[in-house]
């Protein structure tokens, strides 16, 4: 599978093989600006077809990779996370009836989930156009940051027909949790729940690979 199909996705290129996939990027942040971070991945949607083509060998040129070449990569994923200073109780599950793929950590501070993301592209895991440096905190300041993830329309633009409709019908969602009270954000596309307490976005990932919808959000806590 080629890199530049590994845009959002950790770990799994067998989810590149449908266009019905959703991800879950969770972070529960506490007010001393520790806490846990969960990512989902979630193909049960295509799970008929995926146990289909899970039996083949190749599929449109590509090869299928197996249950085993999956374990593998989620478990050096989970390996290299470990070894990230400030991460703490890593896991992983991996459901191959439903594939749906989960790993969440503990972190000191939110930066160190950056830094884990970092070390998993140094590694080759993730693909090069995944976006690392993806929180930021000011616990003086009282606010945290969704940092600004660039445009990959050129690179969609490079893509296949066959590549580019993988992310047809894919989704994301985004849930961040708090101890604190938020007292205001610049992005207004997250909901903000009726406790003040978390927010939630959920898009398209083609919109957000085009910049149609924007993660960047400042969060400012009372």
């Amino acid at each position: 599978m080629k890199k530049r199909c590994k845009l959002f996705l950790l770990l799994l290129p067998l989810l590149f093989l449908t266009s019905c996939f959703d991800i879950l990027d969770k972070v529960n942040v506490k007010a001393d600006g520790t806490g846990e971070y969960t990512i989902i991945l979630n193909a049960s949607k295509s799970k008929t077809r995926l146990a289909s083509i899970s039996k083949m060998e190749t599929i449109n040129g590509k090869k299928v990779p197996k249950k085993a070449e999956i374990e593998n990569k989620i478990n050096e994923a989970a390996k290299i996370f470990k070894a990230t200073p400030g991460i703490s109780n890593v896991k992983t599950s991996m459901d191959f009836e439903n594939y749906i793929i989960k790993l969440s950590c503990n972190f000191k501070k939110i930066e160190n989930i950056n830094a884990g993301l970092d070390k998993l592209k140094s590694q080759k895991i993730l693909g090069k156009m995944v976006p690392t440096q993806v929180y930021s905190q000011n616990l003086e300041k009282k606010t945290l940051t969704r940092n600004k993830v660039n445009t990959f329309k050129e690179d969609y633009d490079k893509m296949s027909k066959a590549d580019k409709e993988v992310f047809n019908d894919a989704r994301y969602t985004s849930i961040m949790q708090f101890e604190n009270a938020v007292k205001s954000q610049t992005n207004n596309t997250y909901v903000l729940s009726p406790n003040k307490k978390a927010l939630k976005l959920e898009a398209d990932i083609l919109d957000l690979i085009l910049q149609k919808k924007q993660i960047q959000n400042t969060i400012l806590f009372q």
